[in-house]
């Protein structure tokens, strides 16, 4: 999946950007108070990008 993609739809869900490391952005969820770090690459792994979205919505 790419990276941007993955963001997109996260911030759809109503997850907000957090803060910028220099390898991750790190999203949160508002209403369940959850963070995750999205890493900084263009391809993200199919199994990864399923868990970050499970963990944020």
């Amino acid at each position: 999946m790419k990276r941007i993609d993955l963001i997109e739809a996260l911030k759809k869900s109503g997850c907000i950007l957090i803060r910028r490391d220099g390898k991750h952005d790190w999203l949160q969820n508002p209403s369940t108070k959850m963070c995750q770090p999205i890493p900084g690459h263009r391809e993200i792994g199919e199994s990864l990008a399923k868990h970050i979205i499970k963990i944020l919505k």
